[in-house]
């Protein structure tokens, strides 16, 4: 515990001094260039605002080209005022490009941090993976499921209906039959119908069917 203690306390010395440096080195930039008052005191709290917020997306492992492109821009932003003001660079002669830089540096700093901290590909991401895939307890559900369509009954058995014997028909009475078909068509104009012939005949409606299918 006291190793991991130590180790912790080394971590947090070191990143304060870093942090401390880095902060009055870029006042000291941000002044040179003109930017005098509480303006400079901004330059380096927006340089560093934009490195955790950079951070902050890599390790949320989401869009890391972005993270690590605003990373990379605010981490030469710092390194570039540690290497100009120790000694390479005149304070007192500040080119015009460095006034021009220090000057839209805001702007960049904002733009930067509202892509990394209000941009939100997790949320479409997750909502896509949870709609198009299933868990194994929905398949489970969907099996165990009764199927909706409801089973109709099997129609009931039909009986054939028994086709009645052929009735023989004595020849003789084919031939009367002929003869009252004939007198009725020469009186009527029209051909005896079933009915009829039956009633003249005096046979029941099987013999009768039997008859006029003769004729």
């Amino acid at each position: 515990m006291r190793a991991h203690l130590a180790r912790v306390d080394a971590v947090l010395v070191q990143a304060f001094i870093a942090a401390a440096l880095s902060f009055a080195h870029l006042h000291d930039i941000a002044s040179a260039a003109g930017q005098d008052g509480w303006k400079a005191w901004a330059y380096p709290v927006s340089v560093d605002l934009l490195l955790v917020a950079a951070w902050r997306r890599l390790r949320s492992g989401d869009a890391k080209a972005a993270g690590w492109c605003w990373f990379l821009i605010a981490l030469a932003a710092s390194l570039g005022a540690n290497v100009a003001t120790a000694g390479l660079l005149d304070l007192d002669h500040v080119p015009a490009w460095l006034r021009i830089l220090v000057a839209g540096w805001p702007a960049v700093a904002f733009l930067g941090g509202t892509l990394l901290v209000h941009s939100s590909p997790t949320t479409h991401d997750e909502t896509s993976d949870a709609v198009g895939q299933e868990t194994p307890e929905d398949i489970e559900d969907q099996e165990d499921a009764p199927d909706p369509t409801p089973e109709l009954p099997a129609p009931p058995a039909v009986d054939p209906v028994p086709v009645p014997p052929p009735v023989a028909v004595p020849a003789a009475l084919v031939e009367h039959a002929r003869k009252v078909a004939a007198e009725h068509h020469a009186r009527t104009g029209t051909a005896i119908d079933t009915p009829t012939l039956r009633a003249r005949l005096g046979v029941p409606p099987p013999m009768a069917d039997a008859i006029a299918a003769q004729l």
